[in-house]
């Protein structure tokens, strides 16, 4: 220990890294298929904070970090979060804020009843809801790194707890699920006898929500939907849109038969182009308009992992992949319109990065008046995280495209993420080892208590008394708890892309509330 604390103290680089480093390999081992995961980032933190005192970096650091990771949650999920401020969503929202506003409560009077300060309680609320947000609004209300010990002591049992009852609930309820719907699929329909000299306008007006037509095969050729055409008795419709609504199409006009409108490309094919030209970014699929009056049309869209309708309102962002019928000849055109730079999944527009953070956090400075309790920022936990919000649902302002390609988001807040708990570790491993060795096992119960009243209300009530089907639960579970190993548990337990939708439904407005309560709660109780 004589030879490494000096060498951490004099170069607090080397310490942050050697804790990132660490805490990742740490947070890859697996007991029972649970790990810390990115958590244990903080852990290493804490343990070579407490070796070397004097070795964590500026507040700088972790302050850029935090912000990193809350710009990139909020792009993502802008547009889920106004949704979900609506429909079921705003049930599912009022079901977790209750769920978080009971654990506060918890919190509060038993830090109360055994005499423990406002800001370790706090942080054991944020560490209970491994919300790092919530913890960086306590330190800033507290004015120290006090709560990140009571963060530090709680947040294992933030992930333990909640898995754990998740695989109780699993075991003890019969799942209630609502029925998956099918991936589009594509069809080819040779239209019926009896449907012959329709106008093609006629019968796209009449196609089920949800079907598109790409591409007809009228007089042995393959052309692009014009609706003044009138279709013959055995003209192909190549259909594209979900099954249930694929099979009432068929329905309606003939029989499905593997014809010549796939396999024909000469004269129109397929193109997949990337989408990587600033100018069509935010653009919805409706709007876009082909140059040197090329007649094509968008007939799919992948983002990521999803393959999506091209609904004329679909906006278009970094990174998607989009499928385009035209003529052949057209078809270097029209990659050079799009783009089509692989490079553009991962690239980033440091311009409306760079202004959308500093409005984040401009607006986290602005005080904010509450009656009885004077005033109040959002500080750098609440500001960029309410402003990416709001830049994500807008999508496009002008020139300029606020939305980031899916993998360059996941690493932007995956490194701000790391900074943040490893500068954080470090600047509280002394006082953390002091703490928790005269009120470890009291923090740890209060912790405890903290996140099974979130867990245990939010499934009682949801499944008990809303009705909620059991994949959406969880999903609000995990949004509720917070942290993405609850996650992909919950995946592993009831496979469902509804566990995923409602996640990201919940956990922007409960990530907001933690940090309100936690920055109200330290000012209240002072």
């Amino acid at each position: 220990m004589d030879v490494v604390r000096p060498l951490l103290e004099q170069s607090p680089m080397l310490a942050l890294f050697a804790a990132i480093g660490i805490g990742y390999a740490i947070g890859r081992i697996s007991i029972a298929g649970f790990s810390l995961d990115i958590g244990a980032v903080l852990f290493a933190g804490l343990a070579l904070g407490a070796i070397a005192p004097k070795a964590a970096p500026p507040a700088l650091v972790s302050s850029i970090g935090l912000v990193m990771f809350l710009y990139g949650i909020g792009i993502q999920y802008g547009r889920q979060f106004f949704a979900g401020l609506r429909g079921s969503g705003l049930k599912w929202n009022a079901l977790g804020a209750v769920g978080v506003c009971l654990c506060l409560g918890v919190g509060v009077a038993a830090g109360r009843a055994f005499g423990v300060s406002p800001a370790h309680t706090l942080g054991m609320f944020a560490g209970a809801l491994t919300s790092t947000p919530a913890l960086q609004a306590a330190i800033d209300a507290a004015g120290d790194g006090s709560p990140a010990v009571g963060y530090s002591a709680a947040y294992p049992l933030g992930i333990i707890t909640p898995i754990l009852c998740i695989f109780i609930f699993a075991r003890l309820v019969r799942a209630r699920l609502e029925p998956a719907p099918a991936p589009p699929a594509v069809v080819e329909v040779v239209l019926a006898r009896e449907r012959a000299g329709i106008a093609l306008g006629e019968l796209i007006a009449g196609l089920p929500p949800g079907v598109h037509l790409m591409t007809v095969r009228h007089g042995r050729q393959n052309i692009l939907p014009d609706p003044q055409i009138r279709l013959d008795a055995g003209d192909g419709l190549l259909l594209f849109g979900d099954s249930a609504a694929l099979d009432q199409a068929q329905q309606q006009l003939g029989r499905v038969e593997a014809g010549h409108l796939a396999s024909d490309r000469s004269a129109l094919d397929i193109g997949r182009f990337f989408v990587s030209r600033a100018a069509l970014t935010g653009v919805p699929v409706g709007g876009i308009v082909f140059p040197d009056d090329i007649e094509a049309k968008i007939v799919e869209v992948r983002r990521g992992d999803a393959l999506l309708l091209p609904d004329p309102g679909l906006v278009l962002e970094y990174g998607d992949r989009v499928a385009v019928i035209g003529p052949r000849e057209a078809t270097p055109a029209l990659r050079r319109h799009f783009g089509d730079s692989i490079k553009s999944t991962t690239e980033v527009s440091y311009v409306s990065v760079g202004l959308g953070m500093s409005l984040g956090v401009l607006l986290g400075l602005l005080p904010i008046p509450l009656p009885g309790l004077g005033r109040f920022t959002l500080g750098l936990a609440g500001g960029p995280l309410l402003v990416a919000l709001i830049l994500g649902k807008l999508g496009r302002t002008g020139p300029l495209a606020w939305h980031i390609p899916l993998p360059a988001n996941l690493t932007l807040r995956t490194f701000g993420l790391t900074l943040f708990l490893a500068a954080v570790g470090l600047a509280s491993g002394a006082p953390f080892v002091e703490t928790l060795a005269t009120t470890g096992l009291l923090f740890l119960w209060i912790g405890t208590a903290i996140v099974l009243v979130a867990v245990v209300v939010t499934l009682l009530v949801g499944h008990s008394l809303l009705r909620i089907s059991t994949d959406d639960l969880l999903g609000i579970v995990s949004g509720v708890t917070g942290n993405p190993a609850i996650l992909v548990y919950a995946n592993k337990v009831q496979p469902s892309d509804r566990i995923d939708a409602a996640y990201a439904t919940v956990f922007p407005a409960m990530t907001i509330l933690k940090i309100l309560c936690a920055q109200i709660a330290i000012g209240a109780l002072r």
